[in-house]
């Protein structure tokens, strides 16, 4: 083979390897941001239902006693979350221990005290009541869905981020690894 030949063939290579480091940190780099959106669209979920919550516990429909311990939990909750500056690195890490704690608290308090019972007399006796229940509920469920949404975003970063390529060229930076977040999201059971 000729000068000219091996020239080339050096050349086919680094841009071959040139194209695969750009186009793997490009997608890397899609995966954070998706797992920014994701951290930042469970943020918002989280704030709704407690904000549901505290609803439900103020409008009259559930005894004192059960008004003053959901709004307790739903209280902390959006204390907890308007002490937690979302920030890139909270984006990336998830939530703190502790709230994860005091959501896993708001999802138990909402367990123990809508028990079927308890929601059939809401929907017999109470219209407002009623709409505050669907308003958990649907909450509930939506903060399951973005739950999953932000795990699997970042497994899919752990996932990229474990292959040979990148460690080797470190296309991630200094980035955090994400990690998932695990705490009680349980939807109470609304029977319609």
């Amino acid at each position: 083979m000729q000068v000219i030949g091996w020239v080339g063939l050096i050349v086919a290579v680094v841009s071959l390897v040139a194209w695969r480091l750009t186009y793997t940190a490009a997608r890397l780099d899609r995966l954070h941001g998706r797992v920014e959106g994701t951290m930042s669209a469970l943020d918002a979920q989280l704030v709704r239902r407690a904000e549901a919550a505290l609803e439900l516990a103020r409008c009259g429909a559930l005894d004192p006693t059960s008004s003053l311990i959901l709004g307790g939990a739903a209280t902390s909750s959006l204390e907890l979350a308007d002490d937690e500056e979302i920030t890139s690195e909270v984006r990336v890490h998830g939530i703190s221990p502790d709230r994860g704690a005091v959501e896993s608290g708001l999802s138990e308090a909402l367990e123990q005290l809508l028990t079927p019972e308890t929601v059939e007399d809401i929907r017999a006796h109470s219209a407002l009541g009623a709409d505050c229940l669907e308003m958990v509920h649907r909450a509930g469920q939506r903060v399951q869905l973005s739950r999953r949404f932000y795990n699997d975003a970042a497994r899919d970063v752990r996932k990229v981020r474990s292959k040979t390529f990148v460690r080797w060229f470190r296309l991630a930076g200094h980035t955090a690894m994400p990690e998932s977040i695990e705490f009680n999201d349980d939807v109470p059971a609304v029977p319609r």
